[in-house]
């Protein structure tokens, strides 16, 4: 693995998974793999899970670790070619990318979609332009399309918990009262629908009409605009808001009903819960689920460290 920027750049899915699950067991086993070494975790936006999890990992395999908010802690970043930098960018990427690629041997980047422009937000700008004038691995700590970290911990989450062999998992929009980028979505559709292809889970998607996801993320899913009937029989409720791609980056319904209560979880094969952190309580789903048995977000949470450490893991091994 020379880059984790998504699905794409990884051989083994069973392999990775379970590679993560060690580490959880042995946290301390590849302590000398990234001693000398420095990683550097570039953030364009806030982060909680992510900064303090990947941090930790490093750390775990002996890395050392410099972290850097751009436009805070840095210039502001210009990433088109050819611009006239008359403006509030003082910095360009082909600069500030080869000199972070001079001091760190990894590369972590955060920068999210702004929901202007589809085509400019799908062409992963921030990622590519990085991977491009860095000339060290990059690892995506969510991209303006992906969030590849947390769907290798949901994965390694519904390893954990499932009760049968290929459960049924359900991806559900939940209402926001602002537009959301897809990434968690997007991420977490080209993930399941890679373990339903090798016979590992049941996927499917239910959402309101005008949020289907873009065609190449949504995949083979089974698509069904009645979420009782989605969660009739689930094992897994994985809850997110997302705007809509069709209609870029709007909202189009803030209809309550898509919050998810224990009445829903009832429908259910005495299914889990689970959503990315943060989620926004009695919103987007009710404290009693969030605060009963069946809600995995916490351990989802803890989880991004050894997803973390089984990435930067494979990308060290090749050194």
């Amino acid at each position: 693995m020379t880059n984790f920027l998504s699905l794409a750049d990884v051989t083994d899915l069973d392999a990775l998974i379970q590679s993560g699950r060690d580490a959880k067991a042995n946290p301390f086993a590849d302590q000398l793999l990234g001693k000398n070494k420095t990683i550097g975790l570039i953030f364009f936006n806030s982060s909680l899970r992510t900064r303090l999890s990947t941090q930790k990992a490093a750390q775990n395999l002996g890395l050392n670790v410099m972290i850097m908010n751009v436009g805070q802690d840095s210039w502001g970043l210009e990433m088109e070619e050819g611009v006239l930098m008359n403006g509030d960018k003082a910095e360009h990427v082909r600069e500030a990318a080869a000199v972070i690629g001079r001091y760190c041997d990894i590369i972590g980047i955060r920068a999210f979609a702004e929901l202007k422009d589809r085509d400019s937000d799908y062409r992963e700008q921030v990622m590519q332009q990085f991977a491009r004038y860095a000339r060290v691995p990059i690892v995506n700590l969510e991209s303006a399309t992906r969030h590849p970290l947390q769907s290798l911990a949901d994965c390694i989450t519904i390893e954990e918990a499932k009760t049968v062999a290929r459960p049924k998992v359900v991806l559900t929009w939940l209402p926001h009262f602002k537009p959301l980028p897809q990434a968690v979505a997007n991420s977490f559709s080209e993930w399941m629908n890679a373990r339903a292809a090798s016979g590992h889970v049941e996927f499917v998607i239910t959402h309101p009409q005008g949020y289907e996801l873009a065609p190449e993320f949504a995949g083979n899913a089974r698509v069904i605009y009645d979420r009782d009937e989605a969660f009739a029989g689930a094992d897994f409720i994985y809850g997110k808001n997302w705007s809509s791609y069709t209609n870029y980056g709007q909202v189009l319904t803030h209809d309550p009903s898509w919050a998810v209560t224990m009445d829903d979880m009832v429908r259910t094969n005495a299914g889990k819960f689970m959503h990315c952190l943060p989620v926004r309580r009695n919103l987007k789903v009710a404290d009693a689920v969030l605060d009963g048995p069946q809600s995995l977000v916490i351990e989802q949470a803890a989880n991004r460290e050894w997803s973390a450490q089984a990435v930067l893991k494979e990308i060290l091994k090749t050194y």
